[in-house]
């Protein structure tokens, strides 16, 4: 491709690179049964701003500063599966149910590596030829983990746990309705 636009020829590749995925089959790592209500769930994208300065030298000399815009998503459950005993109750007409349920909780973030990516890259001298001599692929895992904790915040406060629990209340009545309750409350401890 270089040589292509050297010679002022857009799109030609005089040396015909090819993109060969060598990838092996995914491995299992665990499977574990859930036992809660998704109620909701949000998207969200914040734009992460990290930078590694060097103690005495310039940016310019040492450094790495990463602008980088993330999108995930966060859902919000409530916990069903650790009920006691005393978290349901029934009236002995059978027409009145009363549950009482723990606080829904914002799952953890997914990052969407498709709607994600880096704005720029900007690294001084000695960064830039440090990675001539090695390559890090972990190094854009600080950024990714950062990503995801704001995501994790913007969920927080976005009071997606609120809607869950409305969901969840929302599904819990029309659920024993239909199997003939008249009056079902629903809350959260």
């Amino acid at each position: 491709m270089l040589i292509g636009q050297f010679l002022g020829v857009p799109g030609l590749d005089v040396f015909g690179t090819q993109v060969k995925d060598r990838s092996g089959p995914a491995v299992l790592k665990s499977v574990q049964d859930l036992s809660r209500y998704e109620g909701a769930a949000g998207t969200y994208q914040v734009v992460v701003d990290l930078e590694h300065d060097a103690r005495f030298l310039p940016d310019s000399i040492r450094g790495t500063r990463t602008l980088y815009v993330a999108t995930g998503s966060v859902s919000a459950y409530v916990e069903l599966g650790r009920l006691g005993d005393d978290a349901v109750a029934v009236d002995a007409d059978r027409t009145e149910a009363t549950l009482r349920l723990p606080h829904a909780r914002p799952g953890a973030p997914a990052l969407d590596p498709e709607r994600s990516y880096a704005v720029s890259k900007q690294r001084g001298l000695l960064d830039r030829l440090g990675d001539l001599f090695s390559d890090n692929p972990a190094s854009e895992q600080a950024v990714n983990v950062l990503a995801a904790r704001r995501i994790s915040d913007a969920a927080r406060e976005s009071g997606l746990t609120s809607r869950a629990e409305r969901n969840t209340t929302e599904m819990l009545q029309k659920l024993l309705r239909g199997l003939g309750f008249e009056r079902v409350t629903v809350t959260y401890a």
